[in-house]
């Protein structure tokens, strides 16, 4: 069947927040499956929510899927520039009897569902202005401007197999005639959804969860129009680390807030395709990869669970494996946001190398870069700490023998051993007091890496600091 179509999938957020993290799932599950099958990935910004959407918000998706790397082939598409679009299709309709004009107010719509509410009836349109054959209409009040509602049926059940969910139907009697244009000709979401995916060609709608109850609301205006029905699949929400709906303590914020917090685009990706989704025992993988195996079959329908722990262990998995050049440039502009120039220091990448198996992000990355761009000034109690008087004895004949060593770790070692067996010391007791003074911490790397990365001109200058 799949190669009897072309595969049109799309992601169509609204820009009224950011892109969070069950929103980029989504985005990769239709880009994945678009790719997987040789189709295309289109992006719509559903924007008709005017009061609620906002230029920021807008470029907060646009800057989320360019940081991780889901690139559309269509698009971005704004439903506010297809306003001509929906009013000649609600004229249509409007012709063929598929929607009608309703005259009932704001408040006598909230009269009716307070009186159907103490009923105990489900609240919902009465059907006042629906036409219906030997019925006698209202006469339009003057002054109201009417609203268009969708001539829904009343008979029957709206039935669809979702692609994750498997058989879902919903009997028509349980669906109003809703509205698909306000009174001021504003379009409704359910009603733009419709005829963008059918203009667009989507073959598969791929979504969250909490779309489910509008997609008969969908599929009857599709048939009404005459439109092919598009394949639906559902994907289940997301629970936090503590099983709760999620929420901004755990991962209900920004794409962009883990790219500030340090995360490899990469390393999120991975995680999100584990989010409800498997293969084998994969638990690290390619985009590539991901691509050639995805399916909706393997989806699962049970609500997935946010796990922050195993978030960090990607991203520390991936911070082994990337090129030290790309972290490099990463904790550049990391610093540089602090006010930094670290551009200038060439052992960046060497640091990187250091370093990256040590951390499990790229602001701890950065944090250990800092003392090797900027020299940091230990305390005066870290330095009576560790720099007693035969400590600052053997630290001036070690800047003696740097002066002329030749610059490589093996031989920096063979300095410092001669240096710790001419003063009586042992290793310890002159490589903590050295880590102190060249980085301010007691702790590090080997010293004779660190001393090599930074070289001799920022070694003898930081020492002589301390040893006059």
């Amino acid at each position: 069947m799949l190669k009897s179509i072309m595969i049109r999938t799309r992601f169509a957020p609204s820009p009224t927040g950011f892109l969070h993290i069950g929103g980029a799932r989504t985005a990769l599950f239709a880009w994945a499956y678009a790719r997987r099958h040789g189709g295309s990935f289109i992006l719509r910004i559903e924007d008709t929510d005017v009061a609620r959407s906002t230029p920021a918000a807008v470029q907060a998706i646009l800057d989320g899927m360019e940081w991780l790397g889901l690139g559309y082939d269509e698009g971005p598409y704004y439903q506010m520039q297809r306003m001509d679009r929906y009013k000649e299709v609600i004229q249509q309709m409007l012709s063929a009897g598929t929607a009608y004009h309703c005259y009932t107010s704001a408040d006598e719509l909230e009269k009716m569902r307070e009186e159907q509410r103490a009923r105990n009836e489900k609240p919902r349109y009465d059907g006042l202005w629906r036409p219906e054959e030997g019925k006698a209409l209202p006469r339009p009040p003057a002054g109201v401007l009417a609203a268009v509602r969708f001539r829904n049926p009343t008979e029957g059940v709206v039935s669809w197999h979702d692609l994750v969910k498997g058989p879902i139907a919903i009997a028509n009697a349980e669906l109003d005639d809703f509205v698909i244009a306000r009174g001021d000709g504003t379009p409704t979401y359910n009603f733009c959804v419709v005829v963008d995916d059918w203009d667009m060609n989507i073959s598969h709608v791929i979504r969250g969860d909490d779309h489910v109850n509008n997609t008969p609301r969908q599929i009857n205006i599709f048939k009404a129009l005459g439109a092919p029905l598009p394949l639906y699949g559902h994907l289940s929400m997301i629970l936090g680390d503590d099983g709760q709906k999620l929420s901004k303590r755990h991962g209900a914020v920004s794409v962009m807030q883990y790219e500030e917090e340090g995360y490899l685009p990469e390393a999120v990706l991975n995680y999100l395709a584990r989010l409800g989704w498997s293969h084998g025992d994969e638990e690290t993988f390619t985009m590539e990869q991901f691509c050639a195996w995805f399916d909706l079959d393997h989806i699962t329908a049970s609500a997935a669970q946010f796990n922050t722990e195993k978030l960090n262990w990607l991203n520390a998995h991936y911070l082994k494996q990337a090129d030290d050049s790309r972290l490099a440039a990463a904790t550049v502009r990391r610093l540089e946001r602090q006010g930094i120039d670290a551009a200038g220091f060439p052992g960046l990448p060497r640091v990187m190398a250091l370093y990256k198996e040590r951390v499990s992000n790229l602001n701890e990355l950065a944090d250990a870069a800092h003392p090797f761009c900027v020299a940091l000034h230990p305390s005066p109690e870290l330095l009576a700490l560790h720099l007693t008087g035969p400590v600052r004895g053997a630290l001036a004949t070690l800047s003696e023998r740097f002066k002329t060593v030749d610059w490589q770790a093996q031989d920096l070692s063979l300095a410092i051993k001669a240096t710790i067996a001419e003063h009586g010391l042992k290793m310890p007791q002159l490589a903590i007091p050295l880590r102190v003074v060249l980085l301010g911490q007691p702790q590090s790397p080997a010293i004779d890496a660190v001393l090599e990365v930074l070289g001799r001109e920022r070694v003898l200058e930081r020492i002589g600091r301390v040893t006059g």
